[in-house]
């Protein structure tokens, strides 16, 4: 118990034949480094959990907020409650899949949710980012251009137009915090859990849907589809790369191309882009300064 949770003894993750009736031993991801051997079945009681806890933290925000005369209804939710509901489900997406990968007693680490440095390094990572991002720009547009959905509400739902102050908890909580809990649940997670299914493209089609689906109500219905083949996508940018930093990357620069968009904004785009990627590096620095992100450790051996 001297260390975090995740950063906890190795045993439960050295190779070797597995006991009877217990858990396979950790597989190759495609650069050939070890990857978890979550089972499958993990992949949505992470998801559902997740919900559950989302929606239970969502009642912890809002119940004070009621008893302090916050306007709540069904139809209307106060700016700086919408931030906050919002920051909790993102936390909780976390957690549960932490929760979930510990089940059946594992030890876990957090190299097995990709928490470690690209495989063939930053600069190839980085031109498989900027591959990906203008794929799904073309995407976009045309799909606009065809089916012209409605304008996403979700910023106008966080009072991004109604100050300064929740114009920036906005930013960092779509810019910074959602890349990072929803790639940790997502690709981290529910991706690696399925993969170990029925190899990679089957998973990462199901965790595409799924990625789209857990949008709904926060992004118009028509939207959903690219944001399925950009689920889909980042699990292949995962797979590649052996790392859950290229995702959180792109998915950041995204969401300030989104963001940037919605807000008409020009000289602001890069600096917001610049900016969340930086507050992003702020955060894993941080964790690691603090030993929540721990450095991969090479498997020597079968455990005693």
């Amino acid at each position: 118990m001297q260390r975090p949770m995740l950063d906890a003894d190795r045993r439960g993750d050295e190779p070797g034949p597995p006991a009877p009736g217990g858990p396979p031993p950790p597989r190759e991801d495609a650069e050939g480094r070890a990857a978890p051997s979550w089972a499958p079945w993990t992949a949505p009681v992470a998801l559902i959990a997740a919900l559950i806890m989302a929606a239970l933290g969502g009642l912890v925000v809002d119940i004070p907020a009621l008893a302090l005369g916050a306007n709540l209804t069904s139809s209307h939710t106060p700016p700086g409650l919408a931030i906050a509901n919002t920051f909790v489900q993102d936390v909780a997406f976390v957690l549960a899949a932490a929760y979930c990968a510990h089940l059946g007693g594992r030890v876990v680490r957090t190299w097995q949710f990709g928490l470690r440095p690209p495989a063939a390094g930053w600069r190839s990572a980085a031109k498989m980012i900027a591959l990906l991002l203008l794929a799904f720009v073309v995407l976009s547009a045309a799909w606009t251009a065809v089916f012209h959905p409605s304008e996403e509400k979700l910023l106008e739902k966080l009072g991004s137009d109604e100050g300064t102050l929740l114009l920036l908890l906005s930013a960092g909580l779509t810019c910074v915090v959602a890349p990072i809990c929803e790639e940790i649940l997502f690709r981290g997670f529910i991706f690696a859990a399925l993969r170990n299914w029925r190899g990679t493209l089957p998973a990462a089609v199901i965790t595409g849907l799924l990625f789209g689906g857990v949008h709904v109500g926060s992004a118009p219905a028509l939207d959903l589809v690219p944001l399925a083949v950009l689920g889909f996508a980042l699990c292949l940018l995962y797979q590649r790369t052996g790392s859950l930093y290229p995702c959180i990357v792109a998915h950041s620069l995204n969401n300030s191309i989104a963001f940037a968009a919605l807000e008409n904004w020009g000289w602001q785009a890069p600096v917001l882009a610049v900016s969340a990627l930086a507050g992003i590096w702020a955060i894993v620095y941080a964790a690691k300064r603090v030993g929540v992100i721990a450095p991969e450790t090479p498997v020597v051996g079968p455990a005693p």
